[in-house]
């Protein structure tokens, strides 16, 4: 594998020579990354090229259709899933309350379903109001020190009613990547259908969700380098089974069976943004001829390598303090670079005083209140969130280290 250049991925995002965002050191991207200059300028250039309605029979509506068939197909591709078992919608929160209602029609009373206390609660809230339908809801609960979910623990809830498993592939305050394939494995064999909430794992390279073997896997498109759209792949054969979302004349059609909405049709074209971004780091960075989703694939772990370097210095520093609290995993291989720490301070107040030194961060419980009340954190006090992507150099790693040293 190697090394990541760093002068030409950033040279990719307009932000890193936006003047009024010189010597900010971003570190809250695991509420929203820096968008591509491809998805920029594709969502620009449909604004200014084709803003009509698409599949009309003239040529700029056309254009505009074929764009936005062109981000199914490249994104499916990414992904190495079928263009009709991608799914647009306005973000993750939204696609997770579709699909509850598109497959609530699947159970019947006494049915039970399995959510975690380690999600964010787009993942686990809409499954939890089955609860009052008639549905047995069973956590599968974090260890309340190491905030681990052990697969272990998930056997024990599993069993002939089961029908339906909603975990994380990585929360997005615990960042512990969790073993998808193994647990996915384990509710098929239990009959029941996965839920992978992959929105704090895909901006680290992009999955390759028929490996994984789940029937849903969601994720942001603008934690991931493009628009403000949810990604949602369910599998053609659960898509066939769940109840139509969409209009009655377009339940005939796979793609819009989980769309109730009419799709913003620019920011889908935009989508193919995160393909070209994808495939010029493929470009710079190897020789040989691989298909869309091998480059994917390559891009993953060219990513993954370059952010599992950096958390070390990080973690390494955070490990010398005694006066903080890391909740996850203390080895970078077993991680995503997103980090959470308590201190005796409140997030928030630890972000405020880290932007006076140009240190972009987060404070509170990011919506994964439950996580943070499982281990004993009250969600006003919240922990501070550092969560970078493979675009951060090791300067600003430094530069972290040392607001971190003043502010604690």
């Amino acid at each position: 594998m190697p090394d990541l250049d760093l002068d030409f991925v950033r040279a990719q995002f307009p932000a890193f020579s936006e003047p009024t965002l010189e010597g900010w050191a971003f570190f809250e991207n695991a509420g929203g990354s820096y968008p591509a200059e491809a998805t920029v300028r594709r969502l620009t250039d449909f604004y200014r090229e084709t803003k009509v309605q698409p599949d009309h029979p003239f040529p700029v509506s056309r254009r505009a259709g074929a764009l936005m068939d062109e981000s199914y197909e490249r994104i499916a591709t990414c992904l190495n899933v079928a263009p009709d078992e991608v799914h647009f919608g306005p973000s993750t929160s939204m696609n997770t309350y579709v699909l509850a209602h598109a497959l609530r029609p699947l159970l019947t009373e006494g049915d039970e379903i399995v959510v975690t206390n380690q999600d964010h609660e787009a993942n686990s809230g809409v499954w939890r109001r089955w609860e009052a339908t008639g549905i047995t809801v069973r956590e599968w609960r974090i260890d309340p020190e190491t905030a681990h979910l052990d697969p272990r623990d998930l056997a024990n809830l599993l069993n002939d009613r089961t029908r339906l498993v909603a975990f994380p592939h990585a929360s997005n305050v615990v960042a512990e990547i969790n073993p998808v394939a193994e647990i996915a494995a384990m509710a098929r064999e239990a009959g029941a259908i996965s839920i992978v909430d992959g929105v704090a794992a895909a901006p680290h390279g992009l999955p390759d969700v028929d490996q994984l073997g789940c029937d849903v896997y969601l994720f942001s498109a603008y934690k991931t380098y493009g628009p403000h759209q949810g990604v949602m792949v369910v599998r053609r054969e659960l898509n066939e089974r769940a109840e139509n979302q969409g209009h009655y004349f377009n339940a005939h059609l796979s793609g819009k069976r989980l769309t109730p909405a009419g799709p913003d049709h620019a920011q889908v074209a935009a989508m193919s943004g995160i393909a070209d971004y994808t495939d010029a780091l493929y470009t710079r960075h190897f020789r040989t001829n691989l298909a869309a989703d091998g480059r994917a694939r390559r891009v993953h772990d060219l990513m993954r390598d370059h952010e599992v370097a950096l958390m070390r210095p990080l973690l390494d520093y955070l490990a010398g303090r005694n006066d903080i609290r890391l909740i996850g995993p203390r080895e970078a291989e077993r991680r995503a670079p997103t980090i959470s720490i308590v201190h005796e301070r409140p997030g928030e107040a630890l972000a405020a005083d880290l932007s006076l030194h140009k240190v972009m961060a987060g404070g509170g419980h990011f919506y994964g209140r439950r996580v943070v009340e499982a281990l004993g954190i009250d969600p006003e006090h919240g922990a501070l969130r550092l969560s970078f992507l493979h675009y951060t150099s090791r300067q600003e790693i430094d530069q972290v280290i040392e607001a971190l040293d003043r502010v604690l």
